[in-house]
């Protein structure tokens, strides 16, 4: 489906905390630019009685108090912001860097990646390494990033059977994204390996290395790196 840039946020009630402003539809730079935008202006100077700003692919939710504000107050907000986008500079995006070894005991998925798509395990890490991903949004588990551009020759679909404790870091595809899984837990997606990150951390400063808006480069690393980094990571 193409995108679709909306020319007013359209609204919708989610639960009775919580209002969802839609700005397009698809998976979109341009629709997700939108999203970052208005979401960078409301952390900047957040409204009376809003308790946190999600933002998604193509829309954000406010979590606010209703004792303290209204939607009407709210949505009168949002289309203010809008109107404003264009005088407003949003922060420029940060990159961040993943180390990843690929393939083997991380990588188990590799193979099938490789025999769906016609491509050689080191092309496969050339092609993944090549290009840097948007996160388009943040959800699933704490910190699990769903990341826009994969190259459309790495395309494939989830696994049949969900696996039911991947580990912590594991770096993985799905049809036409790429993600990686912060903590242990079930997944679908195909394993082509891990980082030795630890990517959420509750008790560190920054419990994230990342937020939505932010870029993510994977960086191939061999398996003595990877010991060595999480090692010092995970001690």
């Amino acid at each position: 489906m193409a995108a679709i840039l909306y020319e007013k946020a359209r609204f919708r009630l989610s639960g009775d905390r919580a209002l969802l402003a839609e700005y397009g539809e698809g998976i979109d730079p341009v629709v997700n630019e939108k999203v970052r935008a208005v979401t960078s202006l409301l952390k900047r100077n957040l409204p009376d009685g809003v308790e946190a700003v999600v933002p998604a692919y193509r829309n954000l939710s406010l979590v606010y108090d209703p004792l303290v504000t209204t939607l009407e107050r709210l949505t009168a907000i949002l289309h203010g912001l809008e109107a404003d986008l264009q005088a407003v500079a949003v922060a420029e995006t940060k990159t961040v860097l993943i180390p990843v070894c690929y393939g083997g005991e991380f990588g188990p998925d590799i193979g099938v990646v490789a025999h769906l798509t016609g491509l050689k395990e080191d092309q496969i890490v050339a092609l993944h390494t090549s290009v840097d991903y948007r996160i388009y949004m943040i959800g699933f588990t704490p910190g699990f990033c769903y990341l826009g551009g994969l190259d459309s020759r790495l395309q494939t679909p989830r696994r049949k059977t969900p696996g039911t404790n991947l580990p912590a870091g594991s770096v993985g595809i799905a049809e036409s994204q790429t993600g990686m899984y912060p903590v242990d837990s079930p997944g679908g997606w195909q394993i082509i390996g891990r980082t030795p990150l630890r990517l959420f951390a509750p008790a560190r400063e920054t419990p994230f290395l990342y937020e939505a808006g932010n870029r993510i480069r994977f960086v191939p690393i061999d398996e003595a790196e990877f010991h060595r980094v999480y090692a010092k990571e995970w001690s």
